[in-house]
């Protein structure tokens, strides 16, 4: 019997699986390209390396986003323990110090007894090993190849974007101001945790009509080969094309954010978060684009505020690939046509941070239960993570697309609960405790041995 786990792919959800699987006594090998080859839109070679928003979502146990992290903490995840740890004011949500998060996780998983990494490309999936598929969303082509070999079918894609970050001293607060929607998870003395550029009826209309005549980036022919938007990370301009107001309901919606200085509220807010633990750098709360980097420039310096920004990272669309997983896999996360096969992280279609992370978790746990002899699990559909592994293992294939975690993957509560808000808390508690069943049921948690 195998006594020796690979796991290729060193984002967020191969560290997350390297983790948990040698937690549990197993040799890892955790393989990662980079820095040796570069994906269009890393930029260094750390681990669990952040290339999007710098926000894992909310806290709240009235969000999904907070009741699957919760979930990750009881279960002992490294990545949300990391998340913990580099954490920066950012109201109810967890956002991160892109760099010092990268570099903890980094130091942890390099520093285990059980793991080792290597830095090299892996272009054919070994045979004599268990394996956890982890390459994410930029999987590179060689790989993509030998995946579409194994489904015996194409794979499919999903677009994603990066937005851009700012100097704060480059910000003119004279015009901006600090707040959080409604007042809400304001730091002390601080007016709020995030800069807002406000925008009257003629600046928005003037940002708008730039934006959709600006020039975008010339795609690649694999963009051009399927036309689809993921509607949940879609770019800017092309959200702005559904209608003159459609930014205004979108990410500049003006709602729970009053100009302090006016008592007014303005037709149309742009909001910046802290992006590093220093609160140096801000990034704009979704503006992924595809503006090509002179344009972007030209274009966000028009919003009131951002006149004199100093951009140190432009915005850029990059390709997300994913398999077809309800054809493909249990949700154990193993390969149907060979149990010693995981696929884990958005390269299954759990989309975000959080889901990537996740799904590291499970297929991390499963490998180890494997190679010691025991059945792979997977939570009950009562918890927000059994219910998104549910989701991707049992969608309708001819429809499937990524899937954040949200209350609606839950099974319903009886008798139905009117107020969304004890309805989500009620799902919640369930999801909580259920997992605890799950746990003492399984012993997954006291499987855990350490460094």
């Amino acid at each position: 019997m195998a006594t020796e786990l690979i796991v290729i792919g060193g984002g967020l959800a191969g560290a997350e699986a390297a983790w948990q699987a040698a937690q549990r006594d197993a040799q890892v090998i955790l393989y990662e390209m980079r820095p040796h080859r570069a994906t269009p839109a890393h930029v260094t070679g750390r681990l669990a390396e952040l290339v999007c928003s710098n926000s894992l979502g909310s806290n709240l146990m009235d969000r999904a986003l907070g009741v699957l992290k919760a979930e990750m903490r009881r279960l002992g995840s490294l990545i949300i323990a990391c998340a913990d740890e580099t954490a920066l004011p950012a109201g109810s949500a967890l956002a991160v110090g892109r760099e010092e998060f990268s570099r903890l996780v980094t130091e942890r998983v390099g520093q285990h007894p059980r793991i080792e990494i290597r830095r090299e490309e892996v272009t054919r999936l070994p045979a004599d090993s268990p394996v956890i598929v982890a390459t994410g969303p930029l999987t590179s082509d060689a790989l993509v190849e030998e995946i579409v070999h194994l489904c015996g079918q194409r794979h499919l894609y999903f677009y994603d974007a990066m937005s851009p970050i700012v100097t704060l001293d480059s910000i003119n607060l004279d015009k901006a101001y600090r707040a959080s929607r409604y007042g809400r998870d304001a730091s002390q003395d601080s007016g709020g945790d995030y800069i807002n550029c406000p925008l009257n009826n003629q600046e928005y209309e003037r940002f708008v009509n730039d934006l959709l005549a600006a020039e975008t980036i010339q795609r690649h022919r694999f963009e051009t080969e399927d036309e689809r938007f993921f509607e949940g990370c879609l770019p800017l301009e092309v959200l702005a094309a559904r209608g003159p107001e459609a930014l205004a309901y979108g990410p500049l919606s003006p709602m729970g954010l009053r100009d302090p200085r006016t008592g007014t509220r303005p037709h149309a807010v742009v909001q910046l978060r802290q992006d590093n633990l220093a609160g140096t750098l801000y990034n704009l709360v979704g503006f992924q684009t595809s503006l090509t980097w002179p344009e972007q420039k030209r274009v966000f310096r028009l919003i009131p505020g951002l006149e004199e920004a100093e951009f140190v990272r432009y915005g850029q669309m990059h390709r997300n690939t994913f398999i077809n997983s309800p054809m493909l896999l249990h949700p154990t996360l193993q390969f149907r046509e060979r149990p010693e096969l995981f696929f884990a992280g958005q390269i299954t279609g759990t989309e975000g941070y959080v889901g990537s992370a996740a799904g590291g978790l499970m297929a991390g746990i499963n490998a180890a239960r494997l190679l010691q002899g025991a059945e792979p699990v997977s939570p009950p559909r009562t918890t927000m993570l059994g219910a998104l592994l549910h989701y991707i293992t049992h969608a309708e294939p001819k429809e499937f697309q990524p899937m954040k975690a949200n209350f609606g993957l839950l099974p319903e509560i009886e008798p139905f609960i009117r107020s969304k808000r004890d309805r989500y808390r009620a799902y919640a508690q369930r999801a909580l405790t259920d997992l605890e069943s799950f746990l003492a049921a399984t012993g997954i948690v006291e499987e855990q041995v350490g460094p």
